[in-house]
């Protein structure tokens, strides 16, 4: 797991699978927490259903986290606001699954 710090909180590197049959938080995969969504591709839809699904997981607002790199790419960079590294890998390590 590769959390970094942010001046505003914390880096969180994600592989985002599209049109999934289920939205979860896998597993750590490459470096990147894996998740899935139903969403397609298309006009940031999977990129919010991603963040929504986070939020709800971790127990966050939606405006506290944003995709930082990777906006048309599998592979992104969220920053999770107002939240450092130390305490999103502990949210993260309550995950089922994680």
């Amino acid at each position: 797991m590769k959390l970094l710090p942010h001046e505003h909180g914390a880096l969180l590197p994600v592989k985002v699978e599209l049109g999934a049959r289920r939205r979860e938080i896998k597993r750590w995969q490459g470096g990147r927490l894996k998740v899935t969504v139903q969403a397609a591709p298309e006009q940031g839809k999977a990129n919010r259903a991603a963040i929504v699904l986070l939020a709800r997981s971790l127990g966050l607002r939606k405006s506290q986290i944003e995709v930082l790199s990777g906006i048309t790419s599998r592979e992104k960079t969220l920053l999770v606001r107002k939240v450092s590294a130390e305490r999103l890998a502990d949210l993260l390590f309550m995950l089922p699954g994680t």
